[in-house]
């Protein structure tokens, strides 16, 4: 088990909760990131539009955006207030994060390793990952599933206006790791 340090970079696994075969992206982060951009990087790094709310859970705890128009009640800490540190301190250390609550989107989120901090290193960045991220507004894990068996069955009797829904094409195996850490630096630097 490593002891964090002062300064220091995580090496994180995020992975989408019920996907089969999974769909899983691994980044580096400086420790010091404040939830709320990381937020971003996570976005960018599975592939999401940021056109959906999130939060995280930690501990018991909600963080996300607050909103006193929107409050129902529930305590949520203010995610642009807290460091990633501040909620995964030791390796193996896990959080959840929920994007777009409509179609339930869940995210384990991994400590895997504490690196020591590289001045030189190029943060954040996605060193590792399989298969694409699922099209916004498909319906959660069970619509995605659906999705994909109708567009790689040319005789269902959705095939064709699922395809024109996509834009003409979906490979659910394809991810760009050059495409996602140009994004990273474009965003996120």
């Amino acid at each position: 088990m490593a002891v964090q340090q002062l300064r220091s970079i995580y090496q994180i696994k995020i992975t989408l909760v019920g996907a089969k075969p999974p769909i899983w992206r691994t980044i580096l982060v400086p420790n010091s990131v404040k939830l709320g951009d990381f937020h971003i990087v996570l976005q960018i790094a599975m592939g999401w539009s940021n056109s959906h709310l999130h939060q995280f859970i930690a501990n018991r705890e909600i963080y996300g955006i607050t909103d006193d128009e929107f409050d129902m009640g529930m305590d949520i800490k203010d995610e642009s207030q807290f460091k990633l540190s501040e909620v995964m301190s030791k390796e193996k250390d896990s959080i959840q994060y929920e994007y777009d609550f409509g179609d339930g989107w869940g995210h384990k989120i991994v400590l895997e390793k504490i690196l020591p901090y590289d001045k030189d290193a190029q943060l954040p960045a996605c060193i590792k990952g399989k298969r694409a991220c699922p099209p916004e507004d498909c319906g959660g894990i069970w619509g995605y599933e659906e999705l994909i068996n109708t567009i790689q069955d040319p005789e269902h009797p959705d095939h064709k206006e699922m395809l024109e829904w996509l834009g003409g094409s979906f490979d659910p195996e394809v991810l760009d790791l050059k495409e996602v850490n140009e994004m990273l630096i474009e965003y996120c630097r």
